[in-house]
């Protein structure tokens, strides 16, 4: 059973206890992403994730460590455009002792400049190792364009440049406004005594500030655009992507069965097409990116440079079918089955289950029965695929992004 209360000091606890498991995840959520950035701080998010490992008032980084090896625990952190994310799994009868260290981090991180320094060099070699891998580096730059300059386009990682301008007082400073009691969620579920766990959490962020700072924006409209990077390598990797629906959309449910059916797995429509019978890609397939007020639906190949058209034409070709015809029954009874059994799969897992109820709570303010979500899948119809084919179905409107190793004309590509 899933239970929300209000703390004291202001800040929402979700707890789903498994009376039947030996091990808890807690996860501290905080609403501050990438999206709450500007230019002159582009990073600064990620830049504090991984600060808050670097050392607080009682322990050194290495202390931290330590103190959750001791316990058998395994802890990390997560940055993403919305939210930031800080966890650990350790056994039921160590999860308060696991608590107890995120908060120190959360509360006491001491952001030591000369760390800071230490810090700053490896993100950029973060940064180094994303534009070195083509195809990361490729759904990044997609991201940008489709987002067409709204806060979701900007990246997690920042720049060189702009990590070099955050300093001690920016990062603070920034913390400061973004790390609010009214903006975080606390997410625990497995084995715990509930109690203990709202008697740890109660009163102990008083220190940060009640409301986050945030600054309105208005969602830019969709504007098509393309970006073709050329460097030394051996294969070229495609995106293309087109706006989709939000996290909390009613088209929510049909968005991810038609991608299961178009470009989600092994049995899907492009990767049957375009690898198993044309050979044409390696990798090739289709995903959604759902935040919690936009969406765009993106679809990815990795080929030989001479196969480039040839697996355009192809994508081209398929979408073509899916906005004319729709999907079969089979396709969708298939499709069904497979997102079910992977939501399934995911509920059965601590982790996945402290995930879900963070991330929901903390940018929809709600959470799901599971059997609702079932259900809402088995209600999807044909025509609620094919309302979401004709959303996706105009390859000329796609945004273009290619890292290759030879000079791709990928606008002509894609608009002819």
């Amino acid at each position: 059973m899933v239970k929300t209360i209000k703390l004291n000091c202001g800040t929402t606890l979700i707890m789903e206890k498994t009376d039947y498991v030996q091990s808890a995840a807690l996860g501290i959520w905080i609403k501050a992403g990438a999206c709450d950035e500007w230019d002159a701080v582009s990073g600064v998010s990620h830049y504090i994730e991984h600060m808050m490992f670097k050392g607080t008032k009682k322990r050194t980084a290495k202390e931290l460590a330590e103190d959750v090896d001791k316990i058998g625990g395994m802890f990390n952190a997560f940055t993403g455009k919305e939210a930031t994310c800080y966890y650990i799994k350790t056994l039921s009868s160590n999860i308060y002792q696991g608590a107890e260290i995120l908060l120190d981090m959360l509360t006491n991180s001491t952001f030591d400049p000369e760390e800071m320094d230490k810090e700053r060099q490896v993100i950029c070699e973060e940064i180094k190792m994303v534009r070195d891998t083509p195809d990361d580096a490729v759904f990044d730059t997609i991201s940008e364009l489709v987002s067409s300059g709204n806060p979701l386009g900007r990246s997690i990682l920042g720049t060189p440049e702009s990590l070099a301008k955050i300093d001690r007082a920016k990062l603070t400073g920034y913390l400061q406004e973004k790390y609010a009691r009214d903006s975080i969620v606390i997410a625990i579920a497995g084995n715990f005594d509930e109690e203990k766990i709202i008697g740890i959490f109660e009163d102990k962020l008083g220190s940060l500030r009640a409301e986050k700072i945030s600054e309105p924006f208005s969602q830019r409209p969709y504007r098509q655009s393309f970006d073709v990077q050329v460097r030394d390598i051996e294969q070229t990797h495609i995106c293309l992507a087109i706006p989709g629906v939000s996290m909390d959309d009613d088209r929510y449910y049909a968005f991810v069965l038609m991608n299961s059916i178009f470009g989600g797995s092994m049995s899907s429509r492009l990767f049957q097409n375009i690898r198993e019978e044309k050979g044409l890609a390696y990798s090739v397939g289709s995903m959604n990116a759902f935040s919690s007020y936009w969406g765009y639906f993106n679809i990815y190949a990795g080929v030989a440079h001479e196969k480039a058209e040839d697996t355009l034409e192809a994508i081209k070709s398929e979408l073509f079918r899916l906005r004319r015809d729709g999907v079969t029954e089979d396709e969708l009874s298939m499709a069904k089955e497979q997102v079910k059994s992977s939501y399934i799969f995911g509920l059965e897992n601590i982790n996945s289950r402290m995930f879900s109820l963070g991330k929901n709570l903390l940018l929809l303010d709600k959470t799901y029965d599971p059997a609702d979500v079932l259900a809402s899948f088995d209600k999807v119809s044909r025509e609620d695929i094919l309302m979401a084919a004709e959303m996706v179905g105009d390859y000329a409107s796609y945004c273009g992004a290619a890292v290759t190793g030879r000079d791709l004309d990928l606008e002509r590509m894609i608009k002819q």
